[in-house]
């Protein structure tokens, strides 16, 4: 079978090819969740963001947070926060809406560099394992005394064979999976990037392109400054 057939690979590829297999599952763990992750956060921006800039024409910024509220994703939390903090300055908002773009950044690369690392050691822990069965079979054949058994022979070779097929094994795939996330989390970042700007834009219209405000009730008229006055009314008589 093939899963027996893989752990009778794994034994006769010596102590590394366990270190190699357990990277291997760490390697798919971290691939399946960055992947849900970025599943969640990769949200449709254009409805998004249209929906937010009707809300704040029609001056419903309260209805606009319930909105972000029922979304998630980086970009929807820079959006929110510009919403509350919309009575800053422009200068001072636009600052403060990259501080929280900063600070979505770790969560977006967490276990990244993880994937990165198993990438590139897994062919080095091939190229040791290649190295300790070389070592092996030299030394079988030289406590054979030139006549080395063709079984302890090949268990040398076995082992540099199957820890260098191994390694490269895991450290292909994980370098295809690692870029691909780097290039999902690119995406993710400039809607991120775009939501900002867009936003900033939003609440920071010029005054022509505001909504207008309801008028107010006219005040009562007065007569004109030079008018005549009216005539006195003459007093009742006694």
């Amino acid at each position: 079978m093939l899963e027996s057939g893989v752990f009778e690979m794994v034994r006769l590829g010596g102590p590394l090819m366990w270190a190699i297999l357990a990277a291997s599952i760490l390697a798919m763990a971290v691939f399946a969740e960055r992947m849900v992750y970025f599943h969640r956060c990769a949200m449709p921006l254009d409805p998004f963001l249209k929906g937010i800039a009707n809300l704040l024409k029609e001056n419903r910024p309260e209805e606009a947070l319930e909105r972000c509220d029922e979304a998630y994703g980086p970009a929807v939390r820079v959006v929110q926060a510009a919403i509350l903090k919309r009575h800053l300055p422009k200068e001072d908002l636009k600052e403060m809406v990259q501080e929280v773009a900063q600070l979505q950044m770790p969560r977006l690369e967490a276990h990244l560099p993880m994937l990165a690392t198993i990438a590139y050691i897994c062919p080095l822990l091939g190229l040791l394992g290649t190295v300790v069965g070389m070592i092996q079979a030299f030394m079988n054949m030289n406590a054979a005394l030139g006549a080395t058994p063709v079984n302890d022979l090949a268990a040398g070779i076995w082992e540099a064979l199957i820890t260098t097929a191994g390694g490269l094994s895991v450290a292909i795939p994980a370098y295809i999976a690692h870029n691909f996330l780097v290039v999902r989390l690119s995406g993710i970042v400039t809607d991120m990037e775009r939501a900002g700007i867009e936003i900033v834009q939003m609440l920071k219209l010029p005054e022509s392109q505001r909504p207008a405000q309801p008028a107010s009730a006219p005040a009562p008229s007065r007569p004109p400054a030079d008018a005549p006055a009216a005539p006195p009314q003459p007093l009742p008589k006694p």
